[in-house]
């Protein structure tokens, strides 16, 4: 049946969707057309920041809906103006440039950076250095940027401009510097790449060296970004300030948007004309990016976070020691959590899925457990539950196969 409908279907089969289609959501659970409840510790991929139809965002876009849906930049949009200020008085930036995604998002990022040099006189220093394991969008700019080969192949020449160096290593990534370098690309914690954090002496030595070279510092927070860790952003955990940022996911709490936070100084080359977007910063998308902020920056919000994601890793803990031979251990900040699986992590996902848990496989064989910022206890019992159900459905499975 599966094969039969994806062979049926009118999309582009670059998806392998797993057979289940949900008609409506709650908080952290969604429900299947037939009715079925599940735990979403996904979250569209960090997306649902704050679970599904929040009141308060729910409430912001159909506010928004029955006024006005899109006008195109070349008007003022208020609450756009509105959303921009919040994230300056929020963060290191001064300026704000709303996207569509965090791939969008990315573009503006490498563009500003280039575009900052040649503003510099030195139009010479185009070139970024990134890091093995990344995942920065799926544009031909952003794979190149990522340099996985699997994201790569078939599509022609990769888009110069970009040096990956082996994650962690500082000794190649200062041997990756020339003339030609103008900056560095990181994400905080790798999330596609398996939930990998970057040391935080790494990344003050990556402030310090772009200092010392006249580099600027790109933060990829597109999932790390708005409260996933317990502080706004991830970099705020550790002290380190970049010089531009792309964020995405959270920031719409569903809806679909992104944006480039930078520096005057970064920035200073992105003059009238020379960037744009069609979509980017409408009011619905404004709307629900307030919305998204007003929960978030309440009061006590992030140490609820904080609170919740030690629960959940001292449970995770206890679930590796019962179950060694499914999981090795736990790793991530925040409610953005990697299992190093022992087994492969699609069969942790799939068996997880039958205990009516979602969880989103990454490289490195480890599963994301990325639920919405709002669970609590309740949700935290729930998602071990399932997953020590799943672990022990694979242990009987092994050990009736080796029987065999």
């Amino acid at each position: 049946m599966a094969e039969e409908s994806l062979k049926s279907s009118p999309l582009l089969p670059t998806f392998a969707r797993a057979e289940l289609s949900f008609e409506r959501g709650e908080g952290a659970w969604l429900v299947t057309d037939r009715g079925e409840r599940y735990l979403d510790f996904g979250s569209g991929i960090a997306v649902n920041a704050l679970g599904h139809c929040h009141p308060h965002l729910v409430e912001a876009l159909t506010d928004q809906a029955k006024k006005l849906w899109h006008v195109s930049n070349l008007y003022q949009i208020p609450n756009g103006r509105d959303l921009a200020q919040r994230l300056v008085d929020n963060t290191f930036a001064d300026h704000v440039f709303f996207t569509n995604s965090g791939a969008e998002a990315l573009e503006c990022a490498i563009k500003m950076a280039r575009k900052y040099h040649h503003a510099n006189g030195q139009p010479e220093r185009y070139r970024i250095i990134t890091f093995e394991g990344a995942f920065h969008g799926r544009t031909l700019a952003t794979i190149a940027a990522g340099g996985q080969k699997k994201y790569l192949e078939g599509f022609g020449p990769k888009v110069e401009g970009f040096d990956q160096v082996p994650f962690g290593d500082h000794e190649a990534l200062k041997a990756a510097i020339g003339p030609e370098t103008g900056a560095i690309l990181i994400e905080p914690i790798q999330g596609e790449g398996g939930v990998r954090p970057v040391p935080p002496q790494c990344l003050r030595g990556l402030r310090e060296l772009c200092d010392e070279h006249g580099l600027l510092l790109i933060f990829d927070e597109v999932q790390t970004g708005v409260g996933r860790t317990g502080k706004l952003f991830a970099h705020q955990k550790y002290g380190v300030t970049p010089d531009i940022m792309a964020i995405a996911k959270g920031i719409g709490g569903g809806f679909p948007m992104g944006a480039c936070l930078s520096t005057a100084e970064a920035g200073k080359g992105m003059t009238a004309g020379v960037h744009g977007t069609t979509f980017g910063g409408n009011p619905l998308a404004m709307a629900v990016g307030n919305a998204v902020l007003d929960v978030i920056l309440e009061p006590g919000f992030l140490d609820k976070v904080e609170r919740t994601a030690l629960l959940m890793k001292q449970r995770l803990a206890e679930l590796c020691d019962r179950h060694p031979t499914v999981i090795e251990g736990v790793r991530g900040e925040g409610l953005l959590i990697g299992l190093k699986c022992v087994v492969p992590n699609t069969d942790l996902a799939a068996a997880a899925r039958k205990e009516h848990l979602l969880s989103v496989p990454a490289g490195d064989n480890v599963l994301r457990l990325l639920p919405p910022l709002i669970i609590g206890e309740a949700e935290v019992a729930a998602a071990l539950a399932s997953l020590d159900r799943a672990a022990s459905a694979l242990e009987a499975a092994a050990m009736k196969g080796a029987a065999e």
